[in-house]
């Protein structure tokens, strides 16, 4: 795994995260006997800042919360007694829909941009990114540019030429983002209302938002996902079966935390006849794949190609999102709906897709 440049404490503060986070010196965490609206709130200002999640409770939410109740709790502890009720009927009887009703807030800090899609590529959970075009990406992390470093990579013959590559990125991330600030200030027309702080807050967001192009795939964020114990169960046997090795690090270190918040609702995910045998199917059916495609498409030169071509459309593309507009204010069969759709004017047309978008 990269290496994970963890955040120092005092002793004063340890003692409040230590009720509020399940651990305090890893990449992922979970968030735990907080009101939801906080957590909500905490996780919306998440991805706006370069703060760590940890750093940013203490910085800018502490001192608005009421914690005198809170002084005897341990959250790096984890549960400790049974969930009798939820084990017979989620374990023993496999009722999937008791695991939609436990939510957890989890943290995946210093994520590659590669392991962020990997997160959310499933969407039954919902997911709050560190914005690129709200946060500069310049800032030194424990003395270094914030991108992956895989340890495979930096023992092979490439590290070096690896890490010099991408540090430059870094370096003309940064002249290219001061530049362009420098640019859109004295090209873009001020509005009176507005005051300096905002004006400046604008035109640097204009400005990250044409220079992130530039940051690579390797470029670390930070990512915080609120699910239910249904959805972590399907995206940590993905993970679990994924080719990347960050994400079946990750999927570990998730795993872990999560079983300290809903251990029941994760009792099968590395269960060899259970999560096990799912993330063994997917694995090989991704190598049986790969191995037929490589054998039918290896040999086949690479014609050339414009940057961008229109591959396909669908010409009855507008009668067949009209004709599902009117599906539900009509009681005809669909079929009949299209052929009639068919036969309107494009007035008629226009005014269906008119009232259905609305005044926006």
């Amino acid at each position: 795994m990269t290496v994970y440049a963890p955040e120092e404490f005092t002793a004063e503060e340890s003692e409040i995260l230590r009720r509020y986070f399940t651990n305090l010196d890893g990449p992922v965490f979970a968030l735990v006997n907080l009101p939801e609206v906080v957590k909500g709130a905490l996780f919306a200002r998440y991805s706006r800042t370069h703060k760590s999640l940890r750093r940013l409770f203490l910085d800018e939410f502490v001192g608005d919360l009421d914690i005198a109740g809170d002084q005897s709790v341990d959250a790096t502890i984890g549960l400790e007694r049974a969930e009798e009720l939820y084990e017979k009927v989620f374990f023993e009887y496999g009722d999937d829909s008791v695991a939609q009703l436990g939510g957890v807030h989890l943290a995946c800090e210093q994520a590659s941009n590669i392991l962020t899609k990997i997160l959310e590529w499933g969407r039954l959970a919902s997911y709050l990114e560190q914005s690129t075009r709200y946060i500069a990406y310049d800032a030194r992390l424990a003395g270094r540019y914030r991108f992956y470093r895989d340890p495979e990579v930096l023992t092979s013959r490439f590290g070096t030429r690896y890490v010099g590559d991408l540090d430059r990125m870094f370096d003309s991330y940064s002249v290219l983002m001061e530049k362009v600030t420098e640019h859109i200030r004295a090209t873009v027309k001020r509005d009176p209302a507005d005051s300096d702080f905002v004006f400046r807050m604008a035109t640097r967001a204009k400005a990250l938002d044409a220079v992130r192009g530039v940051l690579p795939a390797a470029s670390l964020s930070n990512v915080g996902i609120y699910g239910s114990g249904q959805s972590y169960e399907s995206m940590l046997i993905r993970m679990r079966a994924h080719p990347l090795p960050e994400a079946r690090q990750y999927a570990d270190l998730m795993l872990e935390e999560l079983r300290k918040v809903i251990p029941s609702f994760l009792r099968r995910v590395d269960l060899a006849d259970r999560g096990g045998r799912w993330s063994d199917y997917l694995s090989d059916n991704r190598e049986n794949t790969q191995e037929v495609v490589r054998g039918l498409f290896e040999e086949t030169p690479v014609d050339h190609s414009a940057a961008v071509v229109l591959t396909d459309f669908d010409p009855d593309g507008e009668d067949k999102l009209i004709a599902a507009i009117c599906y539900s204010h009509t009681s005809l069969p669909e079929t009949q709906i299209m052929q009639r759709v068919q036969r309107l004017g494009h007035d008629e047309k226009v005014a269906i897709l008119k009232s259905y978008i609305g005044e926006r």
